[in-house]
Formats: structure tokens, C-alpha cells, sequence
């Protein structure tokens, strides 16, 4: 029986590739940009040439039950990943896009096999000592990137739930901390909770002046918001 052949880069071209067969290549992907409260979260996979996993796409493109059936498997089957966070207080110091650069970083170095390479979802790379190319729609386009995005997302969901035993109010398991109706008025409702992400403006608006981070962009950067996850 002849084995079937992936194509771990669907959606780029194989002669245009930024890395050569040598190259041990890594996908990096992240979680959590927009939420209201929580860490982000970002994952970095290098996957093993010999050990495929089919249905790997964007996680945002796949239920939280496939979700969940894929990340056990990229875990036994990848060559090295690893997963990393940025807290909502760390977040609230440095602005959430310098947070997620640092949890992909800390995803990438903190894998037990060293890339040469990483691929990184989006527009934008971490300042690392490997070599980085951002590639947009990279989760549905490069299947290592598609790997780190599972993990990173079931990653982060789980920490939510968790949150959301210490903070039942707030019914973090429902929308994970993304800004949805029923967030805003539990927060209108309750105030913001210990971790609630006060550098955000509907955070922000619920807050006493007081309590309000001094020296940090208040501002997202809604530019790119269609990168956030």
C-alpha cells in the first residue's frame, strides 16, 4: 500500500519557499489577542516528516471538538512543541502586541528541538535569535503553523474555563473572554475581575480612575484586528 503523501505547505509555493530542505522549520501561531481578560497564548510545533497528522487547518476554521481531538495527536506525533503566555498584567505593561511577541518567543524557545527556521501567522515577527517569516493566513497555509494554532487556541481555552471556576460571573467558559453581549454586561455588571486586561477600553470604562494602568497605549491597534484570534 503506498503511503500518502502531505503537503505541509498547501498554500505556498515549493520553489519560492524562504528555507531549504535542510532548514528544521517550526510553526508559530497565537490565542487570545483580542479577549478582554486573560493571558495570550501562542504555541510553536515543528512537525515530524515521517509522522503526518491529516485535518490540520485554522483552528478558528475547525470546532472546539476537532480542536480537541487534533491537539493530543500533534502532541504525540510532532518532532518538538511547546507552548507559551503572556499574563493579563504583562499585557497591561508593555500593550498586547508586544505580550503576544513575547509569548511567541517564549514558544519557540522553550522547544526541545531548536529551529533554524520559524514561520510565524500573520504580519509581523518576534525579534528572535532564529530567523522568522511572517506569512498571513499562514494557519490555513502552512500546516506547522495550523499546528501551533490548535495548540495555542485549546490552550488557551482551557485556561479560561479554569478562570471561570474562580470567577463564575463573569461566564468565561461561554465566550472565553472575547468581547461578546453577554462579557460586557456581566462587566458592567460586576466591575472588571482580577484578571481583566485594564489597558482595554471596555475594560477601561468600568474602572475607577485610580485603578487605571499609567504609561501604556490605551489604544488597540485595530489594524489589526483581523489577526486577532
Amino acid at each position: 500500500m503506498t503511503k500518502k503523501k502531505i503537503n505541509f505547505y498547501p498554500g505556498l509555493d515549493k520553489n519560492a519557499l524562504p528555507f531549504s530542505p535542510d532548514d528544521i522549520v517550526c510553526g508559530v501561531d497565537e490565542a487570545g489577542r483580542g479577549p478582554l481578560a486573560g493571558p495570550v497564548f501562542a504555541a510553536a510545533v515543528i512537525l515530524h516528516p515521517d509522522r503526518p497528522i491529516e485535518g490540520l487547518r485554522d483552528s478558528k476554521k475547525l470546532t472546539a471538538e476537532r480542536r480537541d481531538e487534533l491537539a493530543p495527536l500533534i502532541k504525540q506525533h510532532a518532532l518538538a512543541w511547546a507552548i507559551a503566555e503572556c499574563s493579563h498584567e504583562e499585557i497591561d505593561s508593555i500593550n498586547i502586541l508586544q505580550a503576544t511577541m513575547l509569548a511567541m518567543r517564549r514558544a519557540v524557545e522553550a522547544l526541545s528541538t531548536m529551529p533554524t527556521v520559524a514561520l510565524i501567522d500573520g504580519n509581523r515577527s518576534p525579534v528572535m535569535l532564529v530567523r522568522c517569516f511572517p506569512i498571513i493566513e499562514g494557519d490555513d497555509k502552512v500546516h506547522a503553523i495550523s499546528a501551533a494554532s490548535i495548540l495555542a487556541k485549546t490552550a488557551r481555552d482551557a485556561a479560561l474555563v479554569a478562570l471561570h471556576h474562580l470567577y463564575p460571573e463573569y461566564a468565561f467558559d461561554q465566550h472565553k473572554g472575547y468581547g461578546t453581549a453577554l462579557h460586557l454586561a456581566r462587566l458592567r455588571e460586576h466591575g472588571a475581575s482580577p484578571v481583566h486586561r485594564r489597558s482595554f477600553a471596555p475594560v477601561r470604562a468600568v474602572l475607577p480612575a485610580a485603578a487605571i494602568p499609567v504609561g501604556v497605549s490605551m489604544t488597540l491597534d485595530f489594524g489589526d484586528m483581523e489577526q486577532f484570534e
